[in-house]
């Protein structure tokens, strides 16, 4: 029998909001990123999805290309230096479920694989905080003055994300069948579809629907929703009011 893993995304899995957008804030902070840029490219996207009338997803997307764009040229100590305060600042900002559940895989001598869209030096930052035995996140590419040239490997998208997890696969011989895969959007789905114990926490809609449209996950996935101080756990055909 090969060993027991947990795959987990960071983003809306663990960590209670985006790595990347709280680094965007501090760049902002610390004047690495003109203050202006938020004001005349970002907020109203983002008021939209505060008030609800707008998608979380598209304000991620329109913030992540502007973040790409803002630190092509900027210096990886710069973004590695800021990166650490998103760590130290901000790290334990995570879901009880999922830190808890780190722990048990922990306690069970499971290997832990952190695998998400959030750039690299962030990602692998909250690794290392977790004690993850290894992580895959974004590259962002820098030239040969260690400056960010703009240029990105994704790891945001189901495909991507399971070329990551091929490589843990090869290397730990892992037992899937007996693993656990956590996830909250459809980018994690190839994550949650190879693992005997897959688990949806607080999904999105697509993500839902999505299971509910497998035979092998309907049947098989956990959903697990915390809000406030309570942790539900649903069935695939909970209801959709929206």
């Amino acid at each position: 029998m090969g060993n027991i893993a947990a795959f987990f995304d960071i983003d809306g899995t663990l960590f209670r909001n985006s790595l990347m957008i709280q680094h965007f804030k501090k760049l902002i902070k610390y004047e690495v990123i003109d203050p202006s840029i938020w004001h005349n490219k970002v907020k109203d996207v983002y008021e939209e999805w505060e008030k609800r009338y707008g998608d979380f997803e598209h304000y991620l997307e329109v913030l992540a290309d502007v973040y790409i764009e803002e630190l092509k040229g900027v210096n990886k100590s710069y973004i590695e230096f800021i990166a650490s305060q998103v760590i130290n600042v901000n790290g334990e900002m995570v879901y009880k479920y999922s830190r808890d559940r780190i722990k048990w895989h922990k306690d069970n001598n499971h290997k832990i694989f952190f695998i998400s869209g959030s750039p690299d030096f962030l990602v692998s930052k909250m690794a290392e905080k977790y004690g993850a035995t290894e992580y895959k996140g974004t590259v962002y590419l820098v030239d040969e003055n260690n400056n960010f040239t703009g240029e990105i490997v994704k790891m945001w998208d189901s495909e991507n994300k399971q070329k990551a997890i091929d490589e843990f696969l090869d290397k730990y011989d892992v037992d899937l069948d007996n693993s656990y895969a956590y996830g909250d959007t459809t980018g994690d789905l190839s994550m949650l579809r190879m693992v005997g114990n897959p688990i949806a926490i607080n999904p999105n809609r697509e993500l839902l629907l999505a299971i509910r449209d497998d035979n092998y996950l309907k049947d098989k996935t956990q959903i697990i929703v915390e809000r406030k101080d309570v942790i539900y756990k649903l069935k695939a055909d909970v209801e959709i009011l929206f």
